[in-house]
């Protein structure tokens, strides 16, 4: 017996649910711990999920590595922030850094998003030369 349309945007709808929830956790762990904790404790926890939903993890590894760059340019763990206020003239505040950064950060979500809304993009290239 066939599965309804119905069942089968469910399905589907679930499985796209599970796998923004994953995204959101590691999006919201990055506030907390650095990139070192969250690619050696947190990808594995959320593996199971990903790997249930039948993720393409090419797909899921490009979308936790621009995750990823994005905590290097967000406080607390910003580490590009520190490297900036390091070798800034002393008329560069702290204040200025931060507010220099808010573009940047923009782009990289808004590059996650477009990543997770059409997972061609970022498959492209992979699938093209036969990965």
């Amino acid at each position: 017996m066939k599965p309804s349309m119905g069942a089968a945007v469910r399905d589907h709808s679930n499985r796209v649910r599970d796998r923004s929830e994953s995204l959101s956790a590691i999006t919201g762990i990055r506030i907390f711990i650095e990139w070192i904790e969250i690619s050696y404790i947190a990808v594995p926890l959320f593996l199971p999920v990903f790997a249930a939903a039948q993720v393409d993890m090419v797909w899921l590894a490009t979308l936790i590595c621009v995750n990823l760059q994005t905590s290097f340019l967000t406080p607390p763990f910003g580490w590009a922030l520190f490297f900036l206020r390091g070798v800034a003239p002393p008329e560069v505040t702290t204040g200025d850094i931060y507010r220099g950064i808010i573009p940047f950060v923009g782009m990289q979500l808004l590059a996650l998003v477009l990543c997770f809304m059409f997972p061609q993009l970022p498959l492209w290239l992979p699938k093209t030369i036969g990965w």
